[in-house]
């Protein structure tokens, strides 16, 4: 896969393929967006929401969840704000999210089945790393996306003018439902 990758650069700069995406690196939109990983937004969300390359900022995590206060998501999102220039936050979850249907027991063996030793999740747990609150999803993702919503509102470094809203995508359709209307909560 990776001589695939640069083989196909290679063309891709030669035929200077790379013009059509120049940008610089302050979002057009002033937005920064929490999304999914998952494969089947990679087009279908920025289309979905009008957005080209150099509109927004682009934060993705497993579930678009913001797992801790002071995470590398959250710090993402305040870079966004502070050092370019973003206005607004967007949690997009969307429907159907592999998130849902994490069992932390049933990853862990996932784990130890690919070649990490038993012996390693023990001194990960006996260290006080709490790996199935760690590895949980979500049983909804309406309240899923307003957690993480609440979390990034609430973050003592994110001023009150910064409206942070919550949407969810169908992964199909492209439809959104909006679950949090930020300009409602200042």
């Amino acid at each position: 896969m990776l001589q695939s990758i640069l083989t196909f650069n290679e063309h891709f700069v030669a035929d200077r393929e790379y013009e059509k995406y120049q940008t610089d690196k302050f979002p057009g939109k002033r937005i920064v967006v929490l999304s999914c990983m998952d494969t089947r937004l990679v087009e279908l969300l920025p289309k979905a929401m009008d957005l080209r390359n150099g509109d927004f900022k682009h934060v993705k995590s497993a579930g678009a969840i913001v797992s801790h206060p002071f995470g590398s998501v959250m710090r993402s999102i305040l870079v966004a704000i502070y050092e370019l220039n973003a206005d607004e936050v967007l949690v997009v979850g969307h429907y159907d999210c592999g998130m849902s249907a994490i069992n932390p027991e049933a990853f862990l063996n996932k784990v130890i089945a690919r070649g990490v030793q038993q012996e390693t999740i023990d001194v990960l747990k006996n260290s006080g790393i709490h790996l199935d609150k760690w590895l949980r999803g979500f049983n909804d993702v309406t309240d899923s996306v307003k957690n993480s919503v609440d979390m990034i509102r609430n973050h003592p470094l994110i001023t009150k003018d910064i409206p942070v809203h919550g949407l969810i995508i169908d992964p199909v359709t492209g439809k959104l439902d909006l679950v949090a209307n930020g300009y409602e909560a200042r």
